[in-house]
């Protein structure tokens, strides 16, 4: 009998108050009824508890039709009983779970009548995970063109209607077949998991400061100056314009505008000069000019800074004015444009003519 119906319920000369005995974790078959409740279960882990050291290592089976209440209930009576730890298990919560309450022939004379709700879970999931958002036709992006180690490197990429990234195409200047096929096949590795729904941020994470060849100065993007690999300056840049991520970068916005001179940190307004009593530094309120003539004496007490600076004055006031000033005024007002040497890697190349020369190696960039 129980082999055919794989239950023991309605079993002949079996009487009714014998059957809790026999009583499962889950129905039995098709046709069984009877199963142990989920409150047994945490009361017989705390009968057990106090006999134990540890936690018991004991899953409670909960119905297939059981509710987010009967999880909190279950969690709350265990609390209450003082069990140390409880593990929930709901029927037919996977995809695909090792005890099945229905033999094969069963399984297969549903999947005739009906399809089973474990197939039609696992489609749904699928066509979720699997949706492809595709770009437009014609598309926004922008190209870049910079120099990694010598090495030109183009990022061309497509964005969508509202700006998101959706497409990065790699190019790469008098390299070999094989890598550039390389890059190539990256890139569109890249793309499809952005349009899969891959955030761009895991992307950064995963390939920034990744070091191999060839690597060193960048020339030609005004914001990164140095990268440890083609994959970081590429990952570098598309952080940099898709998410604002500044920190990745060498140089900030506000250190490429044509009108920045000072740095970014401005001093404070009672800050006094270097060489000066703080007496000295209090005006007098006989001493009070105009707003006119301040800004004139003041534009006046600049042109002298840098005049005296470039002149490499040594008296006490260039001293003093030169003590306020930081590496990067300094940098600026000695002509120095931020682009590295490509023969001895320092930052000091000046303008000379339509070219730049470095003031360390004295190589230039294309003019004698």
């Amino acid at each position: 009998y129980v082999t055919g119906t794989m239950t023991i319920e309605g079993a002949p000369h079996l009487k009714e108050e014998h059957l809790p005995v026999f009583d499962c974790a889950n129905r039995c078959g098709r046709y069984g009824k009877r199963y142990l409740s989920w409150q047994s279960h945490v009361k017989m882990m705390a009968s057990a508890q106090p006999f134990i050291s540890g936690a018991i290592s004991k899953t409670i089976n909960l119905p297939m039709e059981a509710s987010i209440q009967d999880v909190k209930e279950a969690y709350w009576l265990s609390w209450k009983l003082m069990n140390k730890a409880i593990a929930l298990y709901r029927d037919g919560s996977k995809l695909s779970q090792p005890l099945n309450i229905l033999s094969e022939e069963d399984m297969a004379e549903e999947e005739s009548h009906s399809e089973p709700v474990v197939k039609e879970v696992e489609k749904i999931l699928y066509k979720y995970i699997a949706k492809r958002r595709r770009l437009p036709a014609r598309r926004a992006g922008y190209t870049q063109k910079a120099s990694v180690g010598g090495h030109k490197v183009y990022i061309r990429t497509g964005e969508y209607e509202d700006g998101a990234l959706g497409e990065v195409f790699l190019d790469m200047h008098k390299e070999g077949a094989a890598f550039r096929s390389l890059m190539n096949c990256f890139a569109i590795a890249v793309s499809l998991g952005l349009q899969y729904g891959v955030p761009l941020e895991e992307f950064v994470e995963a390939f920034v400061f990744t070091r191999f060849e060839p690597n060193g100065m960048v020339m030609g993007n005004p914001h990164i100056k140095m990268s440890t690999s083609i994959i970081d300056y590429i990952f570098r840049e598309l952080a940099i314009t898709y998410l604002g991520r500044y920190d990745l970068a060498q140089v900030e916005p506000e250190d490429i505008r044509p009108d920045v001179v000072s740095s970014r940190e401005t001093p404070a307004p009672n800050k006094i000069p270097a060489g000066v009593t703080p007496q000295a530094s209090q005006p007098a309120p006989t001493e009070l000019a105009t707003a006119s003539d301040a800004a004139a004496k003041s534009e006046d007490q600049s042109a002298m800074m840098e005049l005296s600076f470039i002149k490499g004055s040594s008296s006490g006031g260039a001293t003093a004015t030169m003590a306020e000033m930081d590496l990067s005024t300094v940098a600026k007002l000695k002509g120095y444009e931020g682009d590295p040497c490509p023969e001895c890697g320092q930052f000091t190349l000046v303008r000379n003519g339509t070219c730049l020369k470095c003031n360390s190696c004295g190589s230039t960039t294309g003019c004698s």
